[in-house]
């Protein structure tokens, strides 16, 4: 069988290059601005609160719902399917689940902005820990045990749902699925999609939501727990910042 020949762009100089380029990043940009404005508006989205009490088996027993945030105040759990009658049972997760958990960012980042990332499906948890080994997967993960999907839209496909703990308290503030789970992945994404957002000034929030300098909270994967007494990243942002402008 002959493969069909392609119909590629033209091939053009440098410069026009260059402009074309130009054209489109107003366009990109605009998308920009646009996905910000999203966000902001996702941040003023009302609450609902949670009033069963979920159950879940994890790698040391039985957790709540509670349990899940590790003691941070944002959770985001996605339901991934690895189950009987799955494909891909036992060896593997659903290709799509397993697609996405390989997209995931390292979590501290994540953790560093007072937010928990948890995985949960319906298999036992000694499959869950092969699973995690063989793909070398980190996010925790835990067995789900009652309702839990079923009350939170994803008993029959897949979805990522956000919740927010003030003390004992849960509630839940957003729910994205289908295609737009494609995009989950990035700290961004994720930060993008929860109560407080990206917590950094620049953002349109709500009154009283913390928020501090943009960049600079940022740090290497292993080195958030130590303290913050090295100012040269510091010094990097503001000269980047003084060069070269906002980049919003």
């Amino acid at each position: 069988m002959t493969a069909q020949k392609m119909n590629t762009p033209p091939i053009v100089s440098a410069s026009e290059w260059e402009a074309t380029r130009q054209q489109l990043l107003v366009k990109e940009k605009a998308q920009t601005r646009a996905r910000d404005a999203l966000a902001a508006e996702r941040r003023r989205m009302p609450w609902v609160e949670v009033e069963k009490n979920y159950v879940f088996d994890g790698p040391s027993g039985r957790v709540r719902l509670l349990d899940l945030f590790e003691g941070r105040r944002q959770l985001i759990i996605y339901r991934a399917f690895f189950e009987p009658g799955v494909y891909g049972w036992p060896d593997h997760a659903c290709r799509g689940c397993s697609l996405g958990a390989d997209q995931v960012a390292h979590l501290a980042h994540l953790n560093a902005r007072d937010t928990t990332l948890a995985y949960v499906s319906r298999a036992p948890q000694a499959d869950i820990a092969r699973l995690k080994a063989r793909m070398d997967w980190k996010m925790p993960w835990y067995t789900i045990t009652d309702d839990f999907d079923k009350d939170f839209g994803v008993d029959e496909w897949h979805g990522t749902n956000v919740f927010f703990r003030d003390g004992d308290r849960i509630f839940r503030t957003y729910f994205i699925n289908n295609r737009g789970d494609e995009a989950m992945g990035s700290t961004w994404s994720y930060l993008d999609i929860t109560p407080l957002g990206r917590q950094e000034l620049w953002e349109d929030s709500p009154a009283g939501y913390p928020q501090t300098e943009p960049y600079k909270w940022w740090n290497w994967h292993d080195s958030y727990e130590q303290p913050a007494t090295d100012s040269r990243w510091s010094d990097v942002v503001d000269a980047a910042q003084q060069t070269l402008g906002a980049a919003r």
